[in-house]
């Protein structure tokens, strides 16, 4: 399945973006190849601009991994709640306060590339665990309709879109 598979009642138009952002490979295929990029991306990123802001305001490439982190987290249980039919009503979430309270500038770069991984792995396993059934269900999660596997391409995307952002304005 790719995001050609994807039907427009299953994420907001808002994840269009992200979505287009997500490649051509299969989900599963995707979910690993691009984690596999990213992580060689991050890791190739020289010490001293990973905490190097670009215009006052903006997040440090630190802040911008554990965003990555924290966003996968939590789209990642909405996909799981949705596969498992919970009914429960999503509520969106703040990106800039987590970002204004991760203390990712604290951690070093290692601990954030095994956090990434760590949550990459979880999240290939969980995806393979789901029924196509399972993937093509649908919640709802900041007041529109979400489905498992749209969840995955905007994890794809929204990665990629950071990358492309790191790479046009950081370094």
């Amino acid at each position: 399945m790719t995001k050609d598979d994807l039907l427009k009642n299953e994420y907001n138009p808002y994840y269009d973006r992200y979505i287009e952002k997500s490649g051509s490979l299969t989900l599963k295929v995707g979910l690993k190849e691009n984690g596999d990029a990213t992580i060689a991306f991050l890791e190739s990123i020289p010490e001293d601009k990973l905490e190097y802001r670009y215009e006052e305001g903006k997040w440090t490439i630190k802040e911008i991994i554990q965003h990555l982190i924290d966003t996968e987290r939590v789209f990642t249980y909405r996909a799981l709640c949705i596969a498992r039919q919970d009914k429960t009503l999503f509520p969106g979430y703040d990106q800039d306060e987590y970002a204004a309270n991760c203390e990712a500038n604290k951690r070093s770069m290692i601990s954030l590339m095994n956090e990434y991984k760590a949550v990459r792995l979880a999240t290939i396993i969980l995806f393979d665990s789901f029924s196509e059934d399972m993937l093509t269900r649908i919640g709802t999660a900041s007041n529109s309709n979400l489905s498992p596997r749209a969840v995955a391409f905007i994890t794809i995307g929204h990665e990629n879109h950071h990358c492309g952002i790191i790479k046009e304005r950081y370094l």
